[in-house]
């Protein structure tokens, strides 16, 4: 089941090979800090979930294309309240009291303790919904 899941995340990438090294140090660190994770591929996103999706990676455009690096990942994640950050690129509230919040990574030291407090934070949010 692992190597169908590492050839689907390489067909995601296809187009974006050097985003790859972004996806894995971010995958590695949920993985080991959040338990019972489930990794969905999709088309446009590969989502994280335990009961519900707390966070996802895509190339969802968030920046004018001319301020976009070369290579990079945005990284979404949901919570009960919005986040005030210079780091976030985009928030929204497609529901009272749930936000949403998309990053864009570019270099692997961003997939940081802040980073992985937010996704944390995202993950128990989820798994507390009703």
């Amino acid at each position: 089941m692992q190597m169908q899941m590492d050839e689907r995340i390489l067909l995601f990438f296809e187009k974006n090979m050097d985003a790859l090294p972004l996806y894995e140090q971010l995958e590695q660190r949920i993985l080991s800090e959040i338990g019972e994770v489930c990794i969905k591929v999709q088309k446009t996103q590969i989502s994280f979930s335990n009961k519900y999706m707390f966070s996802c990676v895509s190339f969802a455009r968030v920046r004018k294309k001319k301020d976009c690096p070369s290579s990079y990942i945005v990284v979404s994640f949901g919570l009960g309240h919005k986040v005030e950050s210079p780091r976030i690129d985009v928030s929204a509230e497609p529901y009272p009291n749930r936000w949403t919040h998309h990053i864009l990574i570019s270099e692997p030291d961003e997939v940081d303790d802040e980073l992985m407090g937010w996704i944390k934070e995202a993950a128990i949010f989820s798994a507390g919904k009703r």
